[in-house]
């Protein structure tokens, strides 16, 4: 993929100016208790399922289409978070179609990750306030250490999910907001939850004819997917932004982590998205696997992407760290 723009790379704009003190928005006490309790949901029961794990190869086995169910879902939902959610709608890494918009927009929502404005609105903010105060989720909130970055792994990975402050939507996806398509998906966010965790089980029934079709399908294709893919991208956050390879400079901590980059779509090739954030492209270097960019490259060979933001030798260049 060696397509460049001639037109100048730029950031997506926010509204107002960065250098304000970041205002977040409270949210109601009993919507956000309510959001923090159906998070716990999300994030301890996969983890209860994998404990279970056992109890469900006994004897009933794991079968081929439980794996191969367990993988397109995943495929799915995870392009639909890094190709959608990500190099898409937060970045303006390419341009689309109408009909490619609201596939990425339903196949993020179904990562189970939030509506896309919400998602979006945390990802810019993170950019604009990279491991300074302002983040999100920086590992290094509390400071360097066993004990300071102990706790800032842990607040990075999971628990600034449960912050009952929210991100400014106005301010950083204002664009979204007057997205008419954008607010219909993101209206049905419920519906999207639950054909992401019934898709699977129905088809698996219906594949096998059985109700232990059903319920491995659930397990493996839904609570375990859907739990894999939120550590992968939580991991992102809190793993790609402490140890690993900077072969590009940037004003924070990020860093490329190899062993994620197949099964996070190559968003562990954190460095040089930090270093060229609107880069469609995040593993630029000799065997970087990114299948991402593959997959906007597949996008743009059909027609259905184009103006796509491919890394360009000369930024690379002046980006990278002197050997």
């Amino acid at each position: 993929m060696t397509e460049t723009l001639d037109a100048p790379v730029t950031t997506i704009e926010y509204e107002g100016d960065d250098s304000r003190p970041l205002q977040a928005v409270p949210g109601s006490t009993r919507m956000a208790r309510i959001e923090q309790v159906t998070l716990a949901v999300f994030i301890l029961v996969p983890l209860l399922g994998v404990f279970a794990a056992g109890l469900v190869l006994w004897g009933t086995g794991l079968s081929w289409v439980d794996i191969a169910l367990s993988v397109v879902f995943y495929v799915v939902t995870l392009h639909g978070i890094t190709v959608g959610y990500h190099r898409y709608f937060t970045h303006g890494s390419f341009k689309s179609n109408r009909a490619v918009r609201i596939a990425l927009a339903v196949a993020g929502s179904m990562a189970i990750q939030g509506p896309v404005a919400r998602w979006v609105a945390d990802h810019r903010r993170h950019h604009a306030f990279s491991d300074e105060q302002g983040d999100p989720h920086s590992p290094w909130r509390y400071g360097g250490g066993f004990k300071g970055l102990s706790k800032g792994l842990l607040h990075a990975h999971v628990l600034w999910l449960f912050d009952t402050e929210q991100t400014d939507q106005k301010r950083f996806v204002p664009d979204l907001l007057a997205d008419k398509d954008v607010s219909r998906v993101s209206k049905l966010f419920p519906l999207w939850v639950a054909l992401s965790l019934l898709l699977p089980a129905a088809l698996g029934g219906l594949i096998s004819w059985s109700w232990t079709g059903i319920l491995t399908a659930f397990f493996w294709a839904s609570i375990i997917r859907v739990g894999l893919l939120h550590h992968i991208t939580w991991s992102i956050n809190s793993i790609c932004h402490t140890w690993g390879n900077r072969p590009f400079r940037t004003k924070d901590r990020a860093v490329n982590v190899w062993w994620l980059a197949v099964i996070s779509g190559g968003e562990s090739w954190h460095n040089l998205h930090h270093a060229d954030p609107t880069c469609a492209r995040h593993g630029v270097l000799k065997g970087q696997v990114d299948s991402s960019a593959r997959f906007i490259w597949l996008l743009q060979k059909l027609g259905w992407a184009w103006d796509v933001r491919w890394p360009k030798p000369e930024r690379l260049a002046a980006r990278r760290v002197a050997a």
